[in-house]
């Protein structure tokens, strides 16, 4: 009985090791996804809000589409397409993070241009009273207010974001989901998917701890 104990404990711990070892892979997905997305978005906002027509709607097209299908199509889109379309083909890891950073940095467009458009004609106006100059208004007044009214919908989005990571499975990624699956078919238990939906957990625990604490730290203007 207490052999049996033991074997069991040293399974799980085993299990647990394994399944640590995919999340380092889908950690990896989550923070390449950001470092790209993040700026990425940045441009896109700008063709968004551009008073160039042609180039305004492009974009509107491209966000339309992107936001309008399933990221899991995309994915499979960007990791097949290359191939059928130019006889090219990328490893399954860079085409997940194309796939991702693109998905995300339209939605963090999104998120830009509303936060731009929330600021009063009034604000900028005001400023060009003071002798402030585009720059100036810009990033003494404008930045800081966007900044603080764009935290707490983006950090919806990175939690989102921590969930999404388990789509990469789909091409092929070998990832905390996909692992946690292989070895509940194997062990003919729901424990691996149990403890993988722990992992999430925390990584979202994390993550909602950090935007809170950035909301109290641009908790300015009240």
């Amino acid at each position: 009985m207490q052999i049996q104990f033991f074997k069991l404990i040293k399974n799980m711990a085993k299990l647990i090791l394994t399944m640590l070892q995919s999340s380092l892979v889908s950690l990896e997905v989550f923070f390449l996804t950001l470092l790209f997305s993040i700026p990425l978005a940045l441009p896109i906002t700008m063709a968004r809000v551009s008073k160039f027509k042609p180039l305004s709607m492009l974009a509107n097209a491209f966000l339309l589409i992107i936001r309008g299908t399933p990221l899991m199509l995309q994915l499979i889109v960007v990791y097949f397409g290359p191939f059928y379309l130019f006889k090219f083909s990328w490893d399954r890891f860079t085409a997940a993070i194309i796939a991702l950073s693109v998905n995300y940095a339209c939605y963090f467009a999104e998120i830009y241009r509303g936060g731009l458009q929330s600021i009063s004609v009034g604000q900028y106006e005001a400023a060009k009273v003071l002798g402030y100059t585009k720059t100036q208004t810009f990033f003494k007044i404008v930045l800081p207010q966007v900044v603080k009214r764009i935290v707490p919908p983006m950090g919806n989005e990175v939690i989102t974001l921590v969930k999404d990571t388990a789509l990469v499975s789909v091409i092929g990624v070998v990832e905390l989901l996909r692992t946690a699956q292989t070895h509940s078919s194997r062990l003919f238990s729901t424990t691996p998917i149990f403890i993988a939906g722990v992992f999430y957990f925390l990584m979202n625990w994390v993550v909602t701890a950090v935007f809170i604490h950035l909301e109290k730290k641009l908790d300015y203007y009240k």
